[in-house]
C-alpha cells in the first residue's frame, strides 16, 4: 500500500476521533446540566464507539494507529520503517488537529481556542502511563485474532479506561496536542501537555517489552508447568 494512502486514512481517521472526542464532550457538557459524571459516560461511550468503527474501516489500509505511541510501539517492534513511522506521526497531529476544527465549526465555535483546564499532577501523569501501557498491550494481544476483535477490545479499553484512570485516559500524543486547541470538556491546558506525552511515549516503550515477553513465545514453547 502506498505510503501516501496509508497517512491518508492515518490523517482521516484521527481527524474522525478527535471530531468525535472533542463534538461529544461539547454535546455533553451542553446537555447534561452540570453533572460531570453523566457528560464524562456520554463522552466514554461516544469515543469508545467511533474508536471501533474507524478501526474497522482502516485497519487494512494502514493498520489504524491513529495514535503516535501506537505507532512508535509498531517501529520498536519493526512492523513499521522509521521514515514511514515519522509520516504517520505527521498525518496524525495535522489530522487530530483538523478534527478539533471540525468539531468547533459543527458546534459553531472559533476553530481553535487554547485550554485552561489544568490536568496537572503525578497522579494524573502516572494515570497516562497506565492507559498508553494497556493500549498497547491491548493492541498487540488482540491484533492476533483479526480486525474486529482489535477493534472491539480497542474502543471497549478507552471507554473503560475513561472511569478507571484519574486523567480520563488521552493514552495518545496526538490527542493530547490537539485537545489544548479546545477550551471545552476534553480540553488540556497546554503547559500540561508535555508530562502527558513523555508519560505516554515511556508506556508505550515499555508495553514494547512486556509484549515481546508475553505474546511472542508460541504455545509450543511455553514452560512445562509439570513437576519433574
Amino acid at each position: 500500500m502506498p505510503l501516501l494512502r496509508r497517512t491518508a486514512a492515518e490523517a482521516l481517521g484521527t481527524a474522525f476521533l478527535l471530531a468525535a472526542v472533542v463534538g461529544s464532550g461539547i454535546m455533553a457538557e451542553r446537555l447534561a446540566g452540570g453533572n460531570v459524571a453523566l457528560a464524562l459516560l456520554a463522552n466514554a461511550i461516544a469515543t469508545g464507539a467511533v474508536l471501533f468503527a474507524l478501526i474497522v474501516v482502516f485497519a487494512n489500509v494502514s493498520g489504524a494507529h491513529f495514535n503516535p505511541a501506537v505507532t512508535i510501539a509498531m517501529m520498536l517492534r519493526r512492523t513499521l520503517g522509521m521514515g514511514e513511522a515519522a509520516g504517520y506521526v505527521g498525518a496524525q497531529v495535522v489530522g487530530a488537529m483538523a478534527g478539533v476544527a471540525a468539531a468547533h465549526a459543527m458546534f459553531d465555535l472559533p476553530l481553535f481556542s487554547m485550554s485552561e483546564q489544568a490536568r496537572e499532577g503525578s497522579a494524573l501523569v502516572w494515570s497516562e502511563f497506565v492507559a498508553t501501557f494497556g493500549l498497547v498491550l491491548v493492541v498487540f494481544g488482540a491484533s492476533r485474532h483479526g480486525v474486529p476483535a482489535t477493534a472491539l477490545a480497542v474502543g471497549a479499553y478507552i471507554a473503560a479506561a475513561y472511569w478507571f484512570t484519574a486523567s480520563t485516559s488521552f493514552a495518545n500524543p496526538a490527542v493530547s496536542i490537539a485537545r489544548a486547541l479546545t477550551d471545552s470538556f476534553s480540553g488540556i491546558r497546554i503547559t500540561d501537555v508535555p508530562w502527558f506525552i513523555a508519560a505516554q511515549l515511556v508506556a508505550a516503550t515499555a508495553a514494547c517489552v512486556a509484549g515481546r515477553l508475553i505474546f511472542t513465545m508460541a504455545p509450543t514453547e511455553a514452560p512445562d508447568p509439570s513437576p519433574p
